[in-house]
């Protein structure tokens, strides 16, 4: 081998072919860019769902990756054609179902710089800036929520995060990790049973307690089963109220739940992943009077905070609960020993690598004021309204539970229909499908003490009121064709 040819083998070892030249990355950014701002403008146009079965979409997807490089903007317009649109289109202003959201673009950019900046909010040492920002943006919720000083935070990818993280501070505070019990209403979310399981809880003393005609938790339930527990020889760590149910927006007695709880020593974690932002108007801040007294809130500002996946976010009224729980030394990062007097977002969950989750809503709220947002989540509670009182006057549409944060659930049964609960689910199940494939908008559906009941959240910023109003028509136009006899 001449010289020349092992300098050529020592250049090819040394080139990186995993860089683009700066006039290629942006040329794909600009294009990326327009993608998603066209995707905006039309988004309007198309319908709230799309999607294929996974017989179709294996043979356009499933393959073996390529051993050679291909150019960068098939690749990018590949993923928007084949990929991207095959799902619920979760900020179209008919998206009614489950909890959706419209995230803002600085938002979606903030991501991409964070992204772009390869932040990882582990430590001070390693991210002090964004590090510092999570804490401005944590100490604004927790002045929305009426925490005192003594709070803090962190972000999590979700309420089911969340809920883990300050399930764990619960035990750890506690004092009784063994034998534990936890208790939440029918109505409360998978995650937080999921969450129980997960800290060590046995699913026989995961209690899930009645709730009351308009799906609250009931007071008595919980008092009982807590002294029968303890009696039992079993140690309650933990009560979870909904600061807005997930089925019904329903919002639990917090102001009782918080006597009780700091009358028993037993930690109250608040739900609020969706309903937790309306703190920030009037309205929504007398509604959830009572939830500043709770050891811990989840909130999600993926929700009603209109920010891109994942803003979840969890608050304790005194952080060093987090702290004694989750903090732990590790040699690896025995370097961070810098910012050992300075908080480190490691120790207060359970995850070590992080992403910058809070610049989003810095550059959110930033870009457009608190002011457009309080108006945003007002908009929310009044379109659920309005929506109510369509209901209650149309001759085919029955509410099965007051509009609660947004929240409305309702099925069709006229007044004169004379039919059964189980007769009413086969017309409203066949209905909502009718809907499904023939229709704009995307609604889901919820059990209500064994009602099937079609439900609405409106918490979309960009949904207006003949975004509801044409929908609910098109459900008494299908509910009065599936009541008519052939």
């Amino acid at each position: 081998m001449d010289n020349s040819e092992g300098r050529r083998e020592a250049q090819a070892a040394e080139s990186d072919g995993l860089k683009m030249a700066p006039e290629e990355m942006l040329d794909l950014a600009r294009r990326a860019a327009e993608i998603l701002v066209e995707r905006s403008g039309n988004l309007a146009e198309q319908g709230a769902w799309d999607g294929d079965f996974q017989q179709e979409l294996e043979k356009q997807l499933m393959e073996a990756p390529p051993e050679a490089a291909r150019p960068a903007s098939e690749v990018l317009e590949r993923a928007a054609r084949d990929i991207l649109p095959f799902s619920l289109r979760l900020d179209h202003p008919r998206s009614l179902a489950f909890v959706s959201t419209s995230p803002t673009w600085p938002g979606v950019l903030a991501d991409f710089m964070a992204a772009g900046y390869t932040i990882n909010q582990c430590t001070w040492l390693v991210a002090s800036g964004p590090s510092q920002l999570e804490l401005v943006v944590i100490d604004w919720f927790r002045r929305w929520v009426g925490y005192p000083e003594s709070a803090g935070g962190l972000f999590t990818s979700g309420g089911s995060a969340a809920s883990l993280d300050a399930f764990v501070a619960a035990r750890e505070a506690s004092g009784h990790p063994d034998r534990a019990s936890v208790y939440m209403s029918d109505q409360s979310h998978s995650a937080h049973i999921r969450a129980a399981r997960i800290i060590g809880v046995k699913p026989e003393r995961i209690r899930l307690l009645p709730s009351d005609g308009d799906f609250r938790l009931d007071m008595e339930s919980l008092a009982r089963a807590v002294n029968e527990d303890r009696a039992a020889g079993l140690h309650p760590i933990a009560v979870c109220a909904n600061a807005g149910a997930v089925s019904t927006g329903a919002i639990d007695p917090l102001g009782e739940m918080a006597d009780f709880c700091e009358a028993q020593g037993i930690w109250l974690h608040v739900d609020a992943a969706y309903g937790g932002f309306a703190a920030v108007t009037e309205q929504g801040k007398n509604l959830l009077k009572g939830m500043e007294r709770a050891d811990s809130i989840g909130m999600d500002a993926h929700k009603w905070f209109f920010q891109p996946y994942e803003a979840g976010a969890l608050l304790v009224k005194d952080v060093t609960t987090l702290e004694n729980a989750f903090a732990v030394r590790h040699d690896i990062l025995q370097d961070t020993i810098w910012g050992a007097n300075h908080p480190n977002f490691s120790d207060r969950g359970l995850q070590l690598s992080r992403s910058f989750r809070a610049l989003k809503v810095w550059m959110s709220v930033q870009t457009f004021g608190m002011a457009a947002f309080r108006q945003a989540v007002s908009k929310g509670m009044e379109l659920a309204e309005r929506a109510e009182a369509y209901v209650r006057e149309s001759p085919v549409l029955e509410m099965l539970t007051p509009v609660s944060l947004g929240v409305v659930c309702f099925r069709v049964n006229p007044a004169d229909s004379g039919l059964d609960d189980k007769a009413l689910e086969e017309i409203n199940k066949t209905m909502l499908a009718r809907i499904f494939w023939d229709d704009k908008a995307f609604v889901s559906s919820t059990l209500l003490k064994g009602k099937f009941a079609l439900r609405f959240c409106i918490i979309n910023h960009t949904t207006t009121w003949d975004d509801v109003r044409e929908t609910l028509e098109t459900i008494e136009r299908f509910g009065r064709e599936a009541l008519t006899p052939d």
